[in-house]
Parts: structure tokens; sequence; C-alpha cells
């Protein structure tokens, strides 16, 4: 069963990576516009290859620190849980995260969007954050643009935060890392064309046909998810 919580969260991060295109862009869909326009012109060979080379660099630093973070959440819960004794504590963040889940689910679909207010609890390290990575633009080499998307990774999103609960839940380092690998690579189409060719996908995931099934699906994932744990801890 344990298995199949993780395979659950792993295709549901992907998903969440995915049809949250429109959070995307309305969180980092200028900081990519930013980028490209000040990236250096190729001397020879072709500008979009060119372009696609450091965007593809910047989303690897980004995609990254968003599996760095997800081992660290990951690896400490677990070695609380094992330090501490504690039974059902994994059970317990499991039910948690099927409840984000089911938050999730509810965001995508356009019912409910509280689950953003969580971008607040990031915006302290930000802040400390932001300064560093201005002062890394212009960007003048494909190793500089995996630095600042490494910063990049730490932009507060309720996305990334609410995808984070389920790597607190996944009961090991690599599974959390894993959870926030799937996450990241469904981010991946969307702000890569958010630096290309933005308009027909941001377009494709706006439909409410498109939003309703794939916040459903989620919604099944969360609730799968509970069911599970509460089997367990009973």
């Amino acid at each position: 069963m344990i298995d199949t919580v993780i395979e659950y969260n792993v295709t549901g991060a992907f998903l969440v990576g995915l049809m949250g295109a429109a959070h995307c862009f309305g969180m980092c869909g200028g900081l990519v516009g930013a980028f490209s326009s000040q990236l250096p012109n190729p001397k020879q060979g072709n500008h979009l290859a060119h372009q696609l080379t450091y965007l593809f660099s910047y989303n690897l630093g980004r995609i990254l620190s968003y599996t760095l973070a997800g081992a660290l959440v990951g690896g400490s819960s677990a070695m609380l849980g094992h330090l501490f004794e504690l039974d059902s504590y994994l059970l317990v963040l499991r039910i948690f995260a099927g409840i984000m889940m089911i938050a999730t689910g509810l965001y995508i679909a356009k019912i409910w969007v509280g689950i953003v207010q969580i971008e607040r609890l990031g915006q302290v390290l930000w802040r400390y954050l932001k300064p560093i990575a201005q002062r890394l633009v212009p960007i003048t080499t494909p190793m500089q643009a995996i630095t600042a998307g490494l910063i990049w990774g730490w932009l507060p999103c309720g996305l990334v935060y609410s995808t984070l609960t389920w790597s607190v839940a996944a009961g090991s380092a690599s599974q959390g890392a894993l959870i926030m690998l799937a996450f990241g690579l469904g981010t991946l189409p969307a702000l890569l064309s958010a630096g290309v060719a933005a308009k027909r996908l941001a377009n494709w995931v706006q439909q409410k046909t498109v939003r309703l099934l794939s916040g459903l699906l989620l919604i099944v994932f969360g609730g799968q998810t509970l069911y599970i744990a509460l089997s367990q801890l009973n």
C-alpha cells in the first residue's frame, strides 16, 4: 500500500506541475520573459537553439532546487519519526498530504484558490535570496543560468509548498526527492514555452474541461491517499 501512495503522489505531483501552468505563468512567466530578453545573442548558429540551451539550463537549476527541497523534507520527517519512535507519525503526515492533494485539485479546477495563501510562508527566505538572484543578471553563460535557476527554485509558490507536503509524508529522502522531481518536470513545458511561445499552452490549460478533469483526478488521488492512510491508522 505504501508503494501505491508513493505512485499516486509522484503522478499527482507531475500533474500539478503540468496543469498548474496558469499559476506558473503568473508567478514566473515575467521572470522567464525578462530572462529570455537579456540572453546574449549567438555569434553564429540557430538563435532558437541558443535560447533553448539557456532556458533548459535555467530550468535545470530550478528543478534541482525542487528535488533538493523534497529530499530534505522527506529525509528530515523520516529521521524524526525514527528518532522519536512514533509509529503513526508518517500515517498522520500522509493524511495531511491527502488533504493538501485535494486542496490542490480544487485549485487546479478553480473551485477554491485558498492554497495560494501559503505563499506567504516563503517570503522571509526569498527576501534574502532575491538580491543574490538580481546580481546574476544579465546571464552570460549556461552555468550562470543554472545558478540563477537554483535560486529561482526557492521563489515562494503555493503549488510548490503544497507538493512539498507530499514529500514530507513520503517516508524517505529519495521518495521525497522523486516527488519534487516529478513536479518540476511537470512545470517544464509551461516555463519553457513562457520563454518561447506561451500563448497556445496557456489557452489549453485554461480550458474549463481540462481544468476540471485535472482537478478531479487530483482529488481522486487525494481521496485514495486519505483512504489508505486512514485504513493503516486504524
